[in-house]
């Protein structure tokens, strides 16, 4: 009844929409033991030393919040989606991730900097990730190593293709495409990350990113990862009641790095890369802010942001942290309307 209840496959429109529920639910309700735990602790985030002044009081606030949300997620896609190799990958992936972030976490909550792994640390863990999902994807879910842009474009990266083995269980090394998936899962792994600066921001633009990815799915008519990505839409509302300002938790690394990977997993799978980067282009342009930044100082001495990531501009230049997590949010949400109408022209 139970099973039912939750998920009649009949109706899989209700499905995706009880996903959203359930894993708000759960996240919204172990949020404050997780919450209470953490400050018994006295387990809280470090805030970096050259941010923005009126952030220094955030300092020891609970973080690893996004720990809870993937608990969330498994849950739900345990309750209500069908197991396939996809939906496989695509947990396995995000689990994965965050444990890399959870490592980077610990790391910096116990030497009490703001800073956890080293960027090459991190980068070299989120390349061997990219890689095995992007194996995994061609080799066992059976993902074309192509690229579909708008208008009907493709481009095939399996050109540069090493087989190891003969006849159906032959094991392909797309090369190019797995380079692909690496600057994208790590890209967007790294840039969710850069986005989560302030109060409700990474949480509010992933729940759009992700409610989209769902509908690409579904009109995919793959459940299983319409599911999915609306149970992470579900585990961003349950996370938001707790992390809107002033904030209660932090999702720290494990799950900001978590959410990027499973975008880009989503992307991957349903052969959506090209729009997704539109979806996702507010966490682009958060990336590419620091890259700018970066660059500039390096070449001429001078920034051309007040501060990187792009959100701490915009603080810098007066406006509330409020502000600019709202103005945000609805930029992120016209950008993921534009992508998910790009998305029918790839049919």
């Amino acid at each position: 009844m139970i099973a039912r209840l939750l998920g009649d496959p009949a109706y899989p429109t209700y499905q995706v929409f009880m996903a959203v529920f359930v894993s708000a639910l759960i996240v919204g309700l172990l949020m404050p033991l997780f919450i209470r735990f953490m400050k018994s602790g006295g387990i809280g985030q470090q805030i970096r030393a050259d941010g923005p002044e009126q952030h220094l009081v955030k300092q020891g606030t609970p973080t690893m919040g996004g720990l809870i949300m993937l608990v969330g997620v498994v849950i739900t896609c345990v309750l209500l989606a069908p197991w396939t190799p996809d939906l496989s990958c695509c947990i396995v992936a995000m689990l994965i991730t965050g444990s890399l972030g959870l490592l980077d976490d610990v790391e910096s909550v116990a030497h009490k900097r703001s800073l956890g792994l080293t960027p090459l640390q991190k980068m070299i863990g989120l390349v061997a990730i990219a890689v095995a999902f992007c194996l995994g994807a061609v080799n066992w879910v059976g993902i074309a190593p192509v690229v579909r842009f708008p208008g009907g474009f493709t481009i095939d990266l399996g050109v540069l293709t090493t087989v190891v083995g003969d006849g159906p269980g032959a094991f392909r090394i797309p090369w190019l495409y797995v380079l692909f998936v690496i600057l994208l899962m790590a890209g967007l792994s790294n840039a969710v990350n850069l986005t989560d600066g302030l109060d409700g921001l990474a949480g509010g633009t992933v729940l759009m990113a992700m409610l989209g990815m769902g509908m690409v799915a579904f009109r995919c008519q793959n459940l299983s990862l319409a599911i999915f990505a609306a149970s992470i839409g579900g585990a961003c509302i349950g996370f938001l009641w707790h992390n809107c300002y002033p904030a209660s938790i932090f999702m720290g690394d494990t799950g900001s790095l978590a959410l990027g990977a499973a975008f880009a997993a989503c992307a991957v799978l349903t052969k959506t890369e090209v729009t997704s980067l539109v979806m996702g282009a507010l966490f682009v342009i958060e990336a590419l802010s620091v890259i700018i930044q970066v660059a500039s100082f390096k070449a001429t001495g001078k920034r051309v942001f007040l501060m990187s990531p792009i959100h701490h501009h915009f603080e810098k230049l007066g406006w509330s942290e409020n502000k600019v997590v709202i103005r945000f949010w609805i930029i992120s949400a016209a950008f993921v309307a534009l992508g998910f109408a790009l998305y029918f022209q790839l049919r």
